[in-house]
C-alpha cells in the first residue's frame, strides 16, 4: 500500500465518491452538531487534522474509504472544500478491476440499509446520495455508550448494525431510540457478540 500523501488542494465534497451505500443519518446529525459547537477560529484546523482517506481511482476520481459521516455532515454545514490523503493510486485500473481491489483490500462495503450486498454498480456516486441506515446510527450510538469498543477492523461498526438489525425491530428505533439503545446494549454484553470486532465482553457481578 503506498504511504498516505495528503494533497495540498482542496478536493470539493461534491466532486468525492463513496465507497458504501449508507450512513446513519442519526450520526450525521451528530457531527453537524459538534461541528456547530466548534470555535469557528478553530473550524480549519479541525479540517486540516481530519483529513479525508481516499484511493485514487478510475477518471482520477477521489473514492472515500473513511469519514463518510464526517463528509456528509460537513458538506450539509456548508462545507465546500476538504482536503484528502490518497491512499493509493488506482486510477490506471479498468473500474470493474478497481472494485475487484477494493473489495479484496476491504475498501467497499457495498451492503444497503436492508443489510444485503448489492452490485458494486449501485454505490452513489455523490455524498449527498447515500442512504440513511437507521441500525448503523444505532452501533455509532452503541459504541459511544460503551457497548463495544472501537476497532480497526474495516466497517467494524456496519458489522455491528448487521447484528442488531437481526434483533432489535426496526419500529422501536423509530418510536423511542433510548430503549432501542437500551435492547442493543443487552445484545452487546451477550455472549452471542462475542464474534464483533470491539466485543467488550458480558457484564459480570
Amino acid at each position: 500500500m503506498a504511504n498516505r500523501e495528503p494533497l495540498l488542494k482542496p478536493i470539493p465534497i461534491a466532486e468525492l465518491r463513496p465507497t458504501q451505500m449508507t450512513v446513519g443519518y442519526r450520526e450525521v446529525e451528530e457531527k453537524r452538531k459538534r461541528w456547530r459547537e466548534h470555535d469557528p477560529d478553530k473550524k480549519a484546523a479541525f479540517l486540516g487534522s481530519h483529513m479525508i482517506p481516499t484511493l485514487l481511482g478510475p477518471k482520477k476520481k477521489h473514492y472515500v474509504i473513511d469519514h463518510h459521516h464526517l463528509s456528509r455532515a460537513l458538506q450539509e454545514e456548508g462545507v465546500e472544500n476538504v482536503l484528502v490523503t490518497v491512499v493509493a493510486d488506482l486510477h490506471e485500473l479498468e473500474k470493474d478491476a478497481f472494485w475487484t481491489v477494493c473489495d479484496h483490500k476491504s475498501w467497499s462495503h457495498p451492503y444497503d440499509a436492508e443489510g444485503v450486498r448489492r452490485d458494486f454498480k449501485d454505490i452513489p456516486k455523490a455524498i449527498g446520495d447515500l442512504v440513511d441506515d437507521p441500525y448503523r446510527s444505532l452501533a455509532g450510538e452503541l459504541r459511544r455508550a460503551g457497548g463495544f469498543a472501537k476497532d480497526t477492523t474495516p466497517f467494524s461498526e456496519f458489522l455491528w448494525a448487521d447484528f442488531l438489525r437481526r434483533r432489535v425491530k426496526a419500529k422501536r428505533i423509530d418510536g423511542d431510540f433510548t430503549e432501542a439503545l437500551e435492547e442493543a446494549m443487552r445484545y452487546a454484553k451477550s455472549p452471542e457478540a462475542g464474534y464483533l470486532p470491539g466485543w467488550c465482553g458480558p457484564v459480570t457481578g
